[in-house]
């Protein structure tokens, strides 16, 4: 049968971009297949450090539930200075509490792994809610005194809508496809999500001065913790690695407004660190690091090819192209995310969905290259303005009213914190 010249004019580059994508992706594939998590090693003595900035209060007393329940040496909540109701959360369990009234994340960061003592610091959000088996977890990885640091499978926690349900598949595909090979191959995971990432204590006293002083094309750097101090570690000739049975939850948002912003940091975040890295040499001594981060800034353009043909099919009303492609989007972002539909099989409903919210990011992506010199927080009252990182909307302060009391929960009423202001004698 012979088909009409434009099936051939539309369907031929498509093809070929396709075979392309899909051969790139199955470099991916196998050795993300053949990752395991490292099975053997001792507990390490891990000191929690947790920058605290207006989180939900329930979940941050759940949070901090968990993080106890694992058995490490101290939890660190070092909250910002705007935030009394989180304050008064914290006194109820035993943590060390510090105060500060420095602006932005990475401060925060810094305040709390110079207090801790212990080996190991695992930098986690304030949102995040570990197993009970985190730390030991994640401490199995570093009996290789090669490891400066290693990551954990995330998922979503609490919500159920149509944004969690999207972003659990994205969460998968992230770490049974992503971190699995990067971690297989090289050992050299190239984000250690700052949501729970632990590392060497003394390696991140050697990276704190080039993390503090960040900056892009003459901009202090405000975001983007997480991805700097992965990069400083593998920089500095030590090995990442992502240990997938060390599972923690965290909330993620749930309108598209807080979800278009966060991921628009995210982005910015990423352009500039993996522009930076392969501009330099030591990303190539972990070349299929360095093959990740090109292929990934390549698919930002590519990923728009598939919908700008699904637009011009419909407007020339060639349907049986239009059945075809949504067909083969179904069948092949199935296939892709196997591992997470074995264990949600329902999101298999949800894959369509899926590649939308693709279109959207890589659109997000776009935008966040020809901006990557703003440097807001947007999901917080932080920015760079004029060279250094200020504030948006000024804190209540220390000394703000205290809230209604909540109910304490948990296995530790009646415990109080240690609370430390910023510049006290323990410093």
């Amino acid at each position: 049968m012979t088909l009409p010249l434009y099936y051939y004019i539309l369907g031929t580059p498509l093809g070929v971009l396709g075979l392309v994508r899909w051969s790139f992706w199955l470099v991916r594939r196998v050795p993300a297949v053949l990752y395991r998590p490292i099975p053997d090693g001792r507990a390490l003595p891990m000191t929690i450090v947790v920058p605290v900035y207006q989180e939900d209060p329930e979940i941050l007393a759940t949070a901090i539930e968990s993080w106890l329940s694992n058995a490490v040496f101290e939890v660190v909540l070092v909250v910002d200075a705007s935030d009394p109701v989180c304050r008064q959360v914290a006194a109820r369990y035993p943590v060390t509490v510090i105060i500060t009234d420095v602006p932005g994340k990475r401060d925060a960061l810094r305040l709390g792994w110079r207090h801790a003592v212990t080996e190991l610091v695992a930098l986690v959000d304030s949102d995040t809610i570990w197993a009970p088996d985190v730390a030991f977890e994640v401490s199995k990885p570093f009996a290789d005194p090669a490891i400066g640091g290693v990551g954990t499978r995330q998922s979503v926690y609490g919500s159920t809508g149509f944004l969690s349900r999207i972003t659990d598949m994205f969460l998968d595909h992230r770490y049974f496809d992503e971190n699995a090979c990067q971690s297989y191959l090289g050992r050299a995971v190239s984000c250690l999500s700052g949501r729970t990432a632990v590392y060497r204590r003394q390696l991140l006293l050697d990276v704190e001065h080039d993390f503090m002083n960040e900056t892009f094309w003459g901009i202090p750097s405000l975001s983007g913790d997480d991805k700097r101090l992965t990069t400083l570690i593998l920089e500095r000739g030590h090995l990442t690695y992502m240990q997938r049975s060390a599972e923690v939850w965290s909330t993620f948002p749930t309108t598209w407004k807080i979800f278009f912003k966060q991921r628009l940091r995210w982005a910015r975040n990423t352009w500039r660190s993996d522009m930076r890295a392969l501009g330099r040499r030591w990303v190539y001594r972990h070349p299929f690091l360095a093959f990740t981060m090109m292929d990934k800034a390549i698919s930002s353009f590519t990923l728009l090819i598939g919908p700008a043909f699904l637009a011009y099919s419909i407007f020339v009303r060639n349907w049986v192209f239009v059945i075809v492609l949504v067909a083969w989007w179904q069948i092949s972002r199935s296939a892709k995310l196997l591992p997470h539909l074995r264990r949600r099989p329902s999101s298999f409903f949800f894959v369509l969905g899926y590649v939308m919210v693709s279109w959207v990011m890589a659109l997000i992506k776009l935008y966040a290259l020809f901006t990557i010199r703003k440097q807001r927080w947007l999901t917080r009252q932080v920015a760079v303005e004029n060279g250094e990182v200020v504030r948006t909307a000024q804190p209540a302060g220390p000394m703000a009213p205290d809230p209604i009391p909540l109910p304490a929960p948990g296995p530790f009423p009646g415990r109080t914190a240690a609370q430390v202001p910023v510049g006290a004698a323990r410093w």
